[in-house]
């Protein structure tokens, strides 16, 4: 048994950073949830209007847009792990301006500080956790920040609830508030982890990045072949270990842009199509109109009282992060792309029995209790068929398939594309769902899920099980026949 124990000491360290650096993310998630109930009681105190409303909760994600880019160079130039501590800063700063709130200018702006912040956490926590785990446990590992927003977005529903109790003036201001204090004890406590061995690597620093791997791994033996890989990719003398090797180009951000925009290979030109498809299709299947303004959902749908809608509420993050628990065991084994297609599909059949309820309750001048109670239950599975596979799997996916000298860059605009598409729908949701109706809104959002079950069938190759260094031999070698028929594209080499 202690020997067992030994052997998997790296791999249970990994999973311990995994899982402190994924904190950040438990903040993110937090300020989602808590914001969905928070706008309830904000309308009524600052007799805000519906358009101001949505600015309020989708300026959040044009700062992250922005955020996410900044992020992937300040990740290349101070490292993964000091880029975890700003982003901690910039959401204490954003919560305690947003908790202060005596009107709405000052709202706005807290909600700008944390946006920037929040690009910053979607961008570093999964590419930590793809870089220090092992092939075997990347799945997992890489999933956990996509959790931890979910574990976040329960947090902030039942913190709605029990502090909707509390005075109109002082409730919603401490919703907002509170989450300035794990962001203070996250920024400390990500300074004793260690930095990524592969970010190391490319700054020359082989022995920091050695010692490092010799933490992360379970033997002397496997340490040893992820460092050589490593110095494989980031084109290092194989037969010089402890030479400071500087390769300028791979350093230089009009280099990566170059390689990631302007002139990319074959291979890294369809991991860009990837990972932008990924994203764009992650919120514009309509994950973001269900969690920011699940209480109006419920409340068009038949649900009156506020401790009933914000009651109901919780039920979508137990959903949430039931079944993004269930998927973090299955990525690793199932695969990256099954679990999108199941998925996708699972959300196509909910979001039409939601869009259908929906409309009825809309149509008819009388209660339809089947009607509610079926437009409960199709919210419920909508949210569960996303949690167990496009939510974390794009998380996942994008932070894996770059090479080492493009991988934060190239995840950054994931990332901003993630949080722009996020932003148009949660600053149009009402403005569109007026116009067509809310029914119509989720048929809408039906028929996006059928355009990404066509392109996570046609464009994405598996990932399951490959090591980052032969991501571009998986994507040089790609062909959509291959993918269409679900063979391996490497499978012959």
């Amino acid at each position: 048994m202690e020997q067992g124990n030994k052997e998997n000491r790296g791999s249970t360290y990994a999973m311990a950073c995994a899982i402190i650096t994924s904190m950040i993310s438990i903040i993110f998630g937090y300020d989602t949830g808590v914001m969905s109930g928070a706008l309830i009681f904000i309308k009524e105190e600052l007799e805000i209007s519906d358009t101001q409303q949505e600015v309020l909760a989708g300026i959040l994600n044009i700062c992250a847009l922005v955020g996410s880019l900044i992020a992937g160079r300040t990740a290349d130039y101070i490292g993964r792990r000091y880029t975890i501590t700003v982003a901690s800063i910039l959401f204490m700063v954003g919560s305690i301006l947003m908790g202060y709130g005596p009107n709405y200018t000052i709202l706005m702006a807290g909600r700008c500080v944390a946006g920037i912040g929040v690009g910053f956490a979607l961008l570093i926590a999964p590419v930590y956790s793809a870089e220090i785990s092992s092939a075997k446990s990347r799945g997992f590992l890489t999933s956990l920040p996509e959790l931890c927003i979910g574990i976040g977005i329960l947090l902030g529903y039942v913190i709605n609830y029990f502090l909707g109790k509390l005075s109109l003036k002082l409730g919603w201001r401490l919703m907002l508030g509170i989450a300035a204090i794990p962001s203070l004890a996250l920024a400390l406590g990500i300074l004793v982890m260690p930095e990524s061995p592969r970010w190391l690597v490319m700054q020359g620093h082989l022995e920091k990045a050695k010692n490092v791997l010799l933490q992360i791994s379970n033997t002397e033996q496997e340490a040893e072949l992820r460092f050589q890989d490593i110095k494989l990719a980031a084109g290092i003398d194989m037969n010089d270990s402890k030479e400071m090797v500087k390769v300028p180009e791979k350093k230089n951000s009009g280099g990566v842009w170059k390689e990631l925009i302007i002139r990319p290979t074959y291979a890294v030109r369809w991991m860009l199509i990837a990972a932008v498809g990924i994203h764009f299709f992650e919120h514009a299947t309509g994950i973001e109109a269900v969690m920011l303004y699940s209480p109006r959902i419920f409340k068009k749908a038949g649900v009156t009282s506020k401790d009933k809608l914000l009651l109901t509420t919780i039920g979508v993050g137990i959903t949430k992060v039931s079944f993004l628990i269930i998927a973090s065991f299955f990525l690793d084994r199932v695969g990256r792309r099954r679990l999108l297609l199941i998925s996708t599909g699972g959300m196509i059949c909910s979001l039409l029995v939601l869009g259908f309820s929906l409309t009825m309750v809309d149509t008819s001048d009388k209660e339809l209790l089947w009607a509610l109670t079926l437009s409960i239950v199709a919210t419920y599975f909508f949210v569960a068929f996303f949690n167990i596979g496009l939510g974390p799997v794009t998380w996942v996916y994008s932070s894996e398939i770059f090479p080492l000298k493009l991988r934060a860059q190239g995840a950054s605009i994931g990332v901003a594309v993630n949080r722009l598409t996020n932003a148009a729908i949660s600053m149009s949701f009402i403005s569109i769902y007026k116009a067509i109706t809310i029914g119509g809104a989720f048929f809408v959002f039906a028929g996006s899920s059928v355009l990404a079950w066509l392109f996570f069938y046609f464009f994405l190759p598996e990932t399951k099980g490959r090591a980052l260094e032969e991501m571009e031999m998986i994507f040089s070698k790609y062909d959509r026949r291959n993918v269409t028929t679900g063979t391996d594209p490497t499978e012959n080499v």
